[in-house]
């Protein structure tokens, strides 16, 4: 897996170009994760893209194989949004479309507002844009001074799923790549999270978005992820039904699905 260095960390990133040989001039996907997730939860999402879409994966600072960074070093969503820009260029990529969940979409939508010039496409899953309308954060500071990261992540896993959503093993793996996040990165980009708002920013927004959101995020509440519809000028929503915070994982092929409607047509009459 390859690295680029970016202040404060170092970065795993990954390729995949699985493009048909007969597809001319193939755009690019990167996708963004969320706290506690890794570049590997989109797996699920590349059988209905990676014939026509490279792909390119990171772990965000603070988790997966990516260095967690020292508890003293800066950090803000502009931090953030640039670490995926720098992904970007070490993967030589200039223009894509851009994929985040949970702060993830919120870090989309910062860089799309930035670099227009670089992001085609937004997709934002189970995200938001005001930060101080995200619930149920309070305990998890004290959650993990209690039982750890694995504590954590045993009492997040009911909020990002329902038990029949996903089978066991998905399950269990999910719930140790969680555990294996940065518990000072975690809680300090959640608080950035919280104190966010781009609210204003949104009508600027002018490339395609879509928005998608399970109906029972008990983070996000549906009429959240509405008010950024409202607010963007050329958005799609699509709620998924019987899903929580986990959406990209437990509905990765619905999501996918939706995702290469989406672009596909906006991309078959010019590639």
């Amino acid at each position: 897996m390859p690295t680029i260095t970016s202040p404060d960390s170092i970065l795993h990133f990954a390729v995949h170009d699985l493009v048909a040989p007969w597809v001319s001039s193939p755009q690019t996907i990167l996708f963004h994760h969320g706290l506690g997730a890794t570049s590997e939860t989109w797996a699920g999402w590349f059988p209905a893209l990676a014939d026509r879409y490279r792909i390119v994966t990171f772990d965000m600072r603070g988790h997966g194989r990516s260095d967690h960074p020292p508890a003293d070093a800066p950090l803000t969503l502009e931090l953030l949004a640039q670490d995926l820009f720098r992904v970007a260029d070490a993967a030589d990529v200039g223009q894509f479309h851009l994929v985040g969940e949970s702060i993830g979409g919120t870090i989309a939508l910062l860089a799309a507002l930035d670099r227009p010039d670089r992001v085609r496409s937004l997709t934002v899953s189970n995200g938001a844009h005001l930060g101080g309308s995200i619930q149920n954060l309070d305990d998890w500071k004290e959650t993990m001074d209690r039982g750890g990261m694995a504590a954590w992540s045993r009492h997040m896993m009911g909020r990002r799923f329902y038990e029949d959503a996903i089978d066991p093993a998905m399950w269990a793996w999910y719930e140790r790549e969680q555990a294996g996040a940065s518990p000072e990165f975690v809680l300090r980009a959640v608080k950035l999270l919280v104190g966010a708002d781009l609210s204003s920013r949104l009508p600027a927004l002018t490339q395609r978005a879509l928005l998608l959101h399970g109906d029972s995020s008990p983070f996000i509440p549906v009429k959240i992820m509405a008010d950024l519809h409202a607010k963007l000028p050329n958005a799609r929503l699509q709620i998924f039904p019987h899903a929580r915070h986990g959406l990209p994982f437990s509905h990765a092929a619905d999501c996918s699905r939706a995702l290469r409607r989406f672009l596909d047509e906006g991309t078959l009459s010019t590639t």
